[in-house]
């Protein structure tokens, strides 16, 4: 009997979308019926952003300090074995569907080779079988002008929306161009074109244990969906944006969110319309919720296709099943948008696994703390793989069979860069920091958060038990010093416990190789 590995990777996903304040207005009923058949880790957390160090983490399993491909465009050092390379070792084919946002060890190509003027490149280990990438699509262009669009001068103009009259309202008489639908059909989207790459490749491999990598682009911005997915969702029926203080406020109150409020421009969310998306009104934040909902419920669907796929062909039993996201979107929480925050909306994302061996475990929870540094191992073990030493994450598969792991974690480490080698970016100016200074480490427990930053920058510090939207930081009240303290020996102790063991649990001595 053969076995198979599906990990579907849906960007930039919030986890209240499965479980939480969108949850209520988010249609995506395919997911809800795999959860009905698989256990639903609530407390899962991505241990980087953006994209690429994300990934990085996910498919190698190391948290971003130990793998240092830390910002898109950061090269992953070829030593860092992925999941894929893994996999094959135990003769799994290990088959990309989509990308990986992985920037190339530059060691290992002549410095005039073109791989290196492009940060979307393929991790080690997999085999590229359809190329969907947000900045260099391929295909899926080629696809589109076959089918009769005509190709805008700008490649960022396939993601501008077409005003559609139908969103007209007596307030906005020439309609919406927020929630006006793409210039491609829902047949033809970059979803659909994946799917449809996917299971037609599907349909022509042999059967063999196989390790299938599907990576969804959206909901990553640029917001613009497809009809009828981007009228789906109704922007009076969403929860509101969480904040408190006015953006000035905030902005005054760090030079964190000082930089991110002052600089973020409104343009990467929606093609074609710019200026501080500090500044969008509160019908223009609902629209652009609605269409990320709307991009989520258009995946779902296609995620149904895939899973309906794995049953009709026999292999459900077979299957380990694995739903997650790279990290999650500020949706307007905070006045911000985006990923690179150390708030739960940028890093708490959804994680559903169904596991074919542990059918008592259907429709199960945890809400243990787990990281996105956890599925790698578990992937490995599920395999019947040997445990790699140099893995700074856990295997999930205890919890999958109903067992609650010895030692397991009470908090949750990440960390992301807010500095760039080539220029200075805001905050390195406001904060007079160097690139190897600007950055944070965040350390989550159950009842609070502390931001650590560097460079001298004052910490933040939630008090989640009465602040747990991370509106007030208390780091600097006087009846949270002994706290502030305590978390920061830990998130030090944290970092110290997982520095690169790749060789440090081995040793040579006269009778040979101890550890190995």
């Amino acid at each position: 009997m053969y076995k198979h590995i599906l990990l579907i990777v849906i960007d930039q996903f919030r986890a209240d979308c499965v479980h939480g304040a969108l949850a209520d207005v988010a249609p995506l009923p395919n997911l809800r019926s795999l959860m009905d058949e698989a256990v639903t880790f609530t407390s899962h957390y991505t241990v980087t952003t953006p994209c690429g160090p994300s990934r990085a983490s996910l498919l190698t399993g190391l948290y971003a300090m130990n793998h240092r491909s830390v910002r898109n465009g950061t090269p992953l050092s070829s030593r860092h074995q992925t999941i894929g390379s893994l996999l094959r070792q135990l003769g799994y084919e290990s088959l990309l569907f989509g990308y990986t946002d992985t920037s190339i060890d530059p060691g290992t190509v002549h410095q005039n080779d073109p791989v290196l003027k492009n940060y979307e490149g393929l991790a080690a280990g997999f085999e590229e079988m359809v190329r969907m990438r947000l900045e260099t699509p391929g295909a899926w262009i080629g696809y589109l002008k076959n089918h009769g669009y005509p190709e805008p001068e700008d490649h960022w103009d396939w993601y501008k929306p077409i005003l559609d009259l139908s969103t007209a309202t007596d307030e906005n008489p020439e309609g919406s161009p927020i929630r006006s639908p793409a210039c491609y059909s829902a047949q033809h989207s970059d979803t659909a074109y994946l799917t449809d790459r996917t299971l037609e490749t599907w349909n022509g491999i042999e059967r063999r244990n196989s390790f299938s990598l599907v990576t969804y682009i959206r909901p990553h911005p640029p917001l613009v969906a497809p009809a009828p997915y981007n009228t789906m969702v109704d922007p009076a029926q969403i929860p509101p944006p969480r904040r408190n203080n006015a953006s000035q406020m905030l902005a005054a109150s760090h030079p964190y969110f000082d930089s991110q409020l002052g600089n973020a421009s409104s343009g990467g969310l929606y093609q074609g319309f710019h200026g501080r998306s500090v500044n969008l009104s509160d019908r223009h934040i609902a629209e652009l919720r609605a269409v990320y909902l709307g991009l989520a419920a258009e995946v779902d669907h296609h995620i149904g296709r895939l899973l309906d796929w794995v049953k009709a062909n026999g292999r459900y039993d077979d299957t380990l099943i694995v739903v997650t996201a790279d990290h999650a979107e500020m949706l307007g929480d905070q006045y911000l948008w985006g990923k690179l925050a150390p708030h739960d909306a940028a890093l708490h994302i959804p994680l559903i696994v169904r596991d074919p061996d542990s059918p008592d475990m259907q429709g199960r929870t945890v809400n243990a703390f787990t990281e996105s540094i956890d599925i790698a191992p578990t992937l490995m073990q599920w395999a019947n793989g040997h445990s790699v030493p140099a893995f700074n994450g856990r295997s999930l598969l205890p919890w999958l069979r109903g067992e609650q792991p010895s030692n397991w974690r009470s908090e949750v480490f990440s960390e992301a860069e807010l500095g760039e080698p080539d220029e200075q970016t805001a905050y390195q100016r406001l904060a007079g920091l160097s690139s190897e200074q600007a950055n944070f480490s965040v350390l989550r427990t159950e009842h609070y958060k502390y931001v650590h930053f560097n460079g001298g920058v004052n910490p933040l510090l939630f008090d989640l038990r009465n602040d747990p939207f991370e509106y007030h930081s208390v780091a600097d009240q006087a009846q949270f010093q002994q706290t502030r303290l305590q978390l920061l020996s830990q998130l030090l102790d944290h970092r110290m416990s997982h520095a690169d063991h790749a060789l440090s649990r081995l040793k040579i001595r006269p009778d040979g190789l101890y550890g190995a």
